[in-house]
C-alpha cells in the first residue's frame, strides 16, 4: 500500500482530481465511467486513481471511505488475502 503523500507531486494532483470526482459521481453510472469502478465485496470497489494507481474505498451508510492505494497488482493480491471482506 502507498501514501498518497509519498507520489510525485503530478501523481498527487491525479488522484486527489479523481478522489473528488468519485465524490461527486459515485452511484451515477453514466457519469463515473472514467473512472472505471468496479465492485470487489459486499461494501468495497475499487477506481482508477490515474494511468498506475487504483484506489480502494468503502461504501458507507454516510460517506466513502478510501482505505487503500496500490497498482493493479497490489489490489488484486490484497483481494486475494481477503483484505476488502
Amino acid at each position: 500500500m502507498r501514501r498518497l503523500s509519498g507520489l510525485p507531486k503530478e501523481q498527487r494532483i491525479e488522484c486527489l482530481l479523481a478522489v473528488c470526482e468519485l465524490a461527486e459521481t459515485f452511484g451515477k453510472p453514466h457519469l463515473h465511467t472514467g473512472l472505471s469502478i468496479r465492485k470487489l465485496s459486499k461494501t468495497a470497489f475499487e477506481c482508477r486513481g490515474n494511468i498506475d494507481l487504483r484506489f480502494v474505498f468503502h461504501n458507507r451508510p454516510n460517506d466513502l471511505y478510501v482505505s487503500f492505494l496500490g497498482d493493479h497488482n497490489e489490489v488484486r493480491a490484497a483481494v486475494k488475502n481477503g483484505e476488502f471482506d
